[in-house]
């Protein structure tokens, strides 16, 4: 049986599923978009074709491979979208959390199964139907627990708000020796610069003490700045509007010392190696097309 363990972002990589951009299906119509920043790219009629999405997740796999990460890819269905593996699953210490999301991405879900019959049935949770959590907005970190969150009334209005404060009662309930800490998310259903999809569209620690964030990010200030006052101001990578539209803070840890980015993030990367990561740098602004990048398309398994 497989040992699941993550209690934070960075520690070593041993396990991971990486989704897959097979047999993604047709261009979606306008209505048929999740997020904003998809519709944009498909009322431009510049969205991703699926080769160069294989392409992007072939250079990632790569990478795994090159550190000796164990990778998991997902059965292939015909004509459905796979690549966001985070959306569909989390794991927090030695659990698997099967996600309640959308009802038509159920079969992705299905679609792991060779994972899923490697691990001890008790230990895979499905939250009660009123939960709405993914796992982007899911952040084990030591002794904490970060959720991004939509509180507001009009949550239902919203397609972009996939985590509601049920799900942040439900993690305190299963995990009552960490400290969840919530953060309320910008929702935007049109303007992809004004969305936080998740929390790790705009916040993601990286190492042993630092992060990258985008203020407008955070509807509330003061939970912007107790994330600042936490890592420190001097560990804080901040980045602006079109750097979250761009997905900056959706980067990849192999390990503490290990970062995998895009290879156009050309101010992060300098900025993670001048504070001594190493830096894998692949393609992946053509995945950055759906409001989705490195983060999203892996779901770990087994951190050291």
């Amino acid at each position: 049986m497989m040992q699941l363990n993550i209690v934070d972002e960075t520690s070593p990589l041993k396990a991971v599923i990486l989704g897959t951009a097979k047999s993604c299906g047709p261009i979606p119509s306008p209505d048929e978009a999740y997020d904003p920043k998809s519709l944009e790219h498909i009322l431009a009629g510049t969205y991703p074709k699926e080769a160069d999405m294989i392409m992007e997740m072939d250079a990632f796999a790569k990478v795994f491979q090159k550190y000796g990460v164990e990778v998991y890819r997902p059965e292939v269905l015909q004509d459905c979208n796979q690549i966001f593996a985070r959306d569909i699953a989390f794991v927090i210490e030695d659990k698997l959390f099967h996600a309640n999301i959308l009802p038509d991405r159920e079969r992705e879900f299905v679609a792991i199964h060779e994972v899923l019959d490697k691990i001890d049935p008790n230990k895979i949770i499905r939250p009660p139907e009123e939960v709405h959590i993914e796992g982007g907005d899911v952040m084990p970190w030591n002794d904490h627990i970060f959720i991004g969150t939509y509180t507001g009334p009009d949550y239902p209005d919203y397609i972009t708000a996939r985590t509601n404060k049920e799900a942040v009662e439900y993690i305190r309930q299963m995990f009552p020796h960490k400290t969840v800490k919530s953060f309320e998310l910008r929702k935007s259903n049109t303007d992809p610069k004004e969305n936080a999809l998740h929390l790790d569209c705009c916040f993601q620690p990286v190492g042993k003490d630092k992060a990258i964030l985008h203020r407008n990010g955070f509807l509330l200030e003061e939970e912007y700045q107790w994330l600042v006052d936490y890592f420190g101001k001097d560990n804080v990578f901040e980045i602006n509007k079109d750097e979250m539209y761009q997905m900056f803070s959706n980067v990849f840890s192999i390990s503490p010392d290990v970062v995998v980015s895009e290879k156009g993030f050309t101010r992060l990367n300098n900025w993670l190696r001048e504070q001594g990561f190493t830096v894998e740098e692949i393609p992946y602004a053509e995945i950055a097309k759906q409001e989705g990048l490195l983060r999203c398309s892996t779901m770990p398994l087994i951190r050291e």
